[in-house]
């Protein structure tokens, strides 16, 4: 099975965007595009539909982020809205520093800083419209 691809929905009218061009670029989002599409609590989702301009540590200039999904879902507090980011585990910690600056290790500082610019950017966008943001890895997946 290919790692990416087109997702067909079994329920279109959830979808917000076009239905017929969501695309994803891991079994992970597969996955959770699945669980979306098929959850009755969840009333609708999109994937890579929002838009966050952030700042990135490496240049100091704006770039534009587009989160994994946006979900709008029944809770028992009401109605919340979502963003959630899909990513592996080893993303979401800092690295350990290491004596030898090796080309793996810089970029894996890097991905990390860039990506704690994107959610610190998420998170205000979230706050400033009383939404929830989310990073959910492979053990949130169950995999």
């Amino acid at each position: 099975m290919a790692y990416s691809g087109k997702f067909r929905p079994s329920f279109p009218k959830k979808y917000k965007g076009d239905p017929t061009n969501i695309i994803y670029r891991s079994l992970w989002e597969l996955k959770f595009m699945k669980y979306c599409d098929l959850n009755e609590n969840i009333l609708q989702w999109a994937s890579e539909e929002i838009i966050i301009p952030y700042v990135s540590p490496v240049d100091g200039r704006y770039h534009r982020y587009f989160p994994d999904f946006y979900v709008r879902a029944t809770s028992n507090s009401g109605i919340k809205n979502y963003i959630i980011e899909i990513k592996p585990l080893r993303q979401v910690e800092e690295p350990k520093v290491q004596k030898k600056k090796t080309k793996k290790y810089i970029n894996e500082v890097v991905t990390y800083a860039v990506n704690q610019a994107k959610w610190d950017a998420a998170k205000n966008y979230c706050a400033d419209r009383k939404w929830e943001f989310k990073v959910l890895t492979e053990k949130d997946l169950k995999l």
